[in-house]
């Protein structure tokens, strides 16, 4: 019987480190047979509604994210089936017309804020980490993200961060870090991040993973 996929859920609050964490396991085992699928990437598309009112759009709340379709995608690559995961642009606020091809893989890794809030999409995972990072830092980081890479000025960041973003992630995020097996503080941690990297290694290697309950 072909070995389940092991599945890596990290999860955190908005510039918390979680894209970092992914991104140095994935470098760190620099393996063929893994693959990465951002929640992001799952928005749904709003290019029905007009551009202002897209704007409005809570992007932090998790209604604004087709999760069964991701749930659906995975299913597809743990049965051994490619899927095209969505590409969304962030600029128009909608999906591209064509996405991301994504081949079934033994390692498969999920990162977004709001990944551990859906249990259709925590049942499927077998190891789920939370990056906790302290909300200044996280805020200071967004702040300065948002103003050198997508152009904002400082005002509109603190107005959507007080408006909805801090709001979402106390009802949604941070409620979520109880179903974390691993929480690994302050972003980038070499010490918990080589823990998950050995444990991969040893799966792609034909040793045991860790069991879902």
């Amino acid at each position: 019987m072909k070995r389940k996929p092991l599945i890596i859920g990290v999860a955190g609050g908005t510039a918390s480190g979680k894209t970092t964490i992914a991104d140095a396991i994935l470098a760190s085992i620099n393996h063929p047979q893994m693959v990465m699928i951002q929640h992001d990437a799952y928005y749904k598309d709003a290019s029905h509604l007009p551009l202002e009112q897209r704007a409005r759009i809570n992007f932090d709340h998790p209604d604004a994210l087709e999760t069964d379709l991701m749930v659906r995608h995975l299913r597809e690559l743990i049965v051994g089936r490619r899927i095209e995961m969505p590409v969304y642009d962030f600029a128009s606020h909608s999906r591209l017309k064509k996405g991301i091809v994504k081949r079934p893989a033994k390692v498969i890794v999920i990162e977004g804020i709001l990944i551990f809030c859906e249990r259709a999409l925590r049942e499927l995972m077998d190891v789920k980490i939370f990056v906790d990072t302290a909300a200044d830092l996280r805020f200071i980081r967004r702040l300065r993200r948002d103003i050198q890479e997508r152009g904002r000025s400082m005002e509109s960041v603190i107005a959507q961060y007080l408006g909805t973003v801090r709001p979402m992630h106390e009802a949604f995020v941070e409620p979520s870090r109880k179903y974390a097996d691993l929480i690994i503080p302050e972003g980038h941690n070499p010490v918990s991040t080589a823990m998950v990297v050995t444990m991969i290694r040893q799966r792609l290697r034909g040793g045991r993973g860790p069991e879902r309950g």
